[in-house]
């Protein structure tokens, strides 16, 4: 689907400055809304919104369908008078970089006392309100609520070293669970609702001001999550529900081993069997979230990287081919046609490139990429259609400063500065400048690049193990020069 002419900044709502030691959906949400606004820009991108599990990682979440608890504004729900505003006063601050651990320890208990408030003393509007919501989202929510309890009852162990009727889910047990743990589970339920009623007041908010929001779609899900354990039918997993092989990418520009990711395949025979449900209610929710979806690692739509799950590192696998146009076509039979772009990055065939023209899909060029040689020339703004995404680099690469500073070759400045006319000092703005005058629909640039920040704001780098997602923009950074100074560059190219 093409879009129109227009462009955004990539922050994740973690990287927000908010109260509580973590980017939440709170004021300094809508403060950035309101910088895109004066910075003349209709999109904001964030990744996923699911809840995090080892690693904290957002492509390894334990839902595709859930909302992260941690992303929940506690200001806003004191509010509402569902807190006390003095319950968060030992909140950690807005500044500083995401201590999960900490936020995870200081938040959730004020998070469940706040949710157990609204179950115990509600009103009838907001209740009835909270019940279409369970009626309309029963699909998952039930399963990841008490996917949560059960999580939280042995301790964050993965679900499948949990007493083995539990793991099997057992269907006596789990009515036990039920009826044992209802006020839990019914938190957990309170908590989805919240994210739910938060997100979606952030987004009317920005569509008044005509922003869209670009959401991403892991293509793979965590194994320890609500999904894999709700139907192990649908994934790759052995007599005793442990992966057969898993998903991750060979060796490439981010790493000499490849990229192990861990996460089980899918049983595409069985999903074709099931006229591909769980996709469509994966999509339907997708389309509930945001504006516009981004499919990441697209390329595992036309053909996937197995990896034997014995194997520690991703050298040794097989390119597997993926039901791909089926699986649009169907998707599209069931909720029309939906606004994807497609993240078609790393190792990309023809048909790969096939199946995403098919579907009319803008694929994305990285403009950090385009100082190399050979096929590298592609990510210049030179060779692009207008049918794409532009970015300067994306949460995997590393800020432009840091790029240019740590890893651009000799060779890679000396074409960044025929290439651009810029020197060390105002290159990053000259990257910015390039890809917003680019002939691409839409372009993206990271919010750590307009503030010129080196290495350090990186938020991943793909070959670590820990240490990412952690960056967060320093309060009052996005100052109104910088809006201004945006909004004429948006303005002159035609992006406004």
């Amino acid at each position: 689907m093409p879009f129109d002419r227009s462009s955004g900044l990539l922050l994740h709502i973690s990287s927000l400055p908010s109260l509580g030691g973590i980017g939440d959906l709170g004021p300094a949400a809508y403060d950035f809304a309101n910088f895109l606004a004066a910075g003349k820009q209709r999109l904001w991108q964030v990744l996923p919104l699911s809840p995090t599990g080892y690693g904290n990682s957002p492509y390894a979440a334990l839902s595709a369908f859930a909302g992260n608890p941690l992303l929940i504004s506690l200001e806003r729900l004191a509010t509402r008078g569902w807190i006390s505003h003095k319950r968060l006063i030992s909140l950690p601050g807005r500044n500083g970089n995401v201590d999960y651990d900490a936020v995870v320890r200081a938040k959730i208990p004020l998070l469940e006392e706040a949710a157990r408030a609204f179950l115990h003393h509600h009103d009838s509007e907001e209740w009835s309100r909270y019940e279409a919501y369970t009626r309309t989202n029963w699909t998952w929510l039930e399963a990841y609520a008490l996917y949560s309890v059960l999580r939280k009852k042995y301790n964050g162990a993965a679900w499948n070293v949990w007493p083995t009727d539990l793991a099997r889910r057992d269907p006596d047990i789990l009515d036990r669970i039920r009826r044992d743990h209802a006020e839990e589970i019914a938190i957990q339920q309170i908590l989805q609702f919240t994210f739910d009623d938060q997100w979606t007041a952030l987004r009317e908010y920005c569509g008044e001001r005509g922003i869209k929001l670009i959401g991403d779609v892991a293509i793979f899900v965590n194994y320890d999550s609500a999904d894999v354990w709700t139907r192990p039918d649908l994934f790759e997993l052995d007599d005793h529900l442990a992966p057969i092989r898993v998903a991750g990418v060979p060796p490439d520009y981010f790493s000499a081993t490849g990229q192990r990711w861990g996460n089980p395949l899918y049983r595409w025979d069985v999903m074709r069997r099931n006229h591909y449900s769980w996709w469509i209610d994966r999509m339907s929710r997708a389309r509930h979230l945001y504006d516009i979806i981004r499919l990441d690692h697209f390329r595992g739509f036309e053909a996937y990287w197995a990896i034997p799950a014995a194997n520690q590192t991703a050298v040794h696998g097989d390119w597997i081919k993926a039901p791909g146009v089926e699986l649009f076509e169907t998707i599209g039979r069931a909720l029309g046609e939906l606004p994807f772009i497609a993240e078609d990055l790393g190792v990309i065939t023809p048909e790969v490139d096939a199946l995403r023209d098919r579907f009319r899909l803008p694929g994305m060029r990285i403009l950090q990429f385009g100082f190399g040689s050979g096929k590298s020339h592609d990510y210049l703004p030179h060779r692009y259609i207008n049918n794409c995404v532009v970015y300067t680099g994306t949460h995997d690469n590393n800020t432009t400063q840091g790029w240019w500073d740590e890893e651009a070759s000799k060779a890679e400045k000396v074409a960044a500065k025929a290439y651009l006319g810029a020197s060390r000092k105002d290159f990053v703005w000259a990257m910015i400048r390039a890809v917003e005058t680019s002939v691409a629909d839409i372009c993206i640039v990271p919010a750590q690049d307009l503030l010129c920040l080196p290495e350090d704001a990186r938020m991943n780098m793909p070959s670590r193990a820990a240490g990412n997602w952690t960056w967060r923009c320093p309060e009052n950074a996005l100052t109104p020069e910088i809006a201004a100074r945006l909004a004429a560059l948006t303005e002159t190219s035609d992006r406004a």
